[in-house]
């Protein structure tokens, strides 16, 4: 049923929420075209490469990798943080057939031979998956010969960064530990 159809054969109220409705889904599909893939983080964001990774000021000694780009917000939201990230767009899940090839590792292995950075922190979620994510990359990243850090506890197991106070992780990020 198209617009002119809605328009001209129901009542004002019911054309009234038609049109609304009309104007959110072509709204949608605005922002669907405009959001890409940072082509180096892989986060999500309307130009490439994102703000963070074309921003001169950042440390690019320091790589913060995260699951998903709602963890990258929440990193920045605690001001703490002033290093590159990478994305891997989720964790290991064997029970869900999520393997490494499923993440944006290779990537990730690509950008470190590139330019190493003195300083892998791995940021994944302290839960299963984020922490099987996160011992997995630490035997992988080791050869690069980067410090390989994982975030420090205070936030709760079982629980997602994006969810997380800017202070517990200002403290994860102070407390950071190397991986052995």
């Amino acid at each position: 049923m198209n617009v002119l159809v809605l328009t001209t054969t129901f009542p004002p109220e019911v054309r009234s929420a038609a049109l609304l409705m009309w104007e959110l889904a072509e709204s949608l599909v605005g922002v669907k075209e405009k959001i890409v893939s940072c082509g180096t983080c892989f986060n999500v964001t309307d130009q490439d490469p994102c703000r963070i990774c074309a921003d001169p000021a950042r440390d690019g000694r320091l790589l913060c990798v995260v699951e998903e780009p709602n963890d990258l917000l929440a990193m920045e939201r605690t001001g703490e943080y002033r290093g590159r990230y990478h994305v891997l767009q989720g964790a290991l899940s064997p029970l869900d057939g999520i393997g490494p090839d499923d993440l944006k590792v290779r990537e990730l292995l690509a950008r470190l031979e590139a330019s190493a950075p003195a300083e892998v922190i791995l940021a994944t979620n302290p839960n299963v998956e984020g922490e099987a994510t996160a011992l997995y990359l630490a035997k992988l990243l080791r050869p690069f010969g980067a410090r390989i850090t994982r975030i420090a506890r205070g936030l709760p197991v079982g629980g997602d960064l994006e969810y997380a106070d800017q202070v517990t992780l200002s403290k994860a990020l102070e407390g950071r530990r190397e991986i052995s």
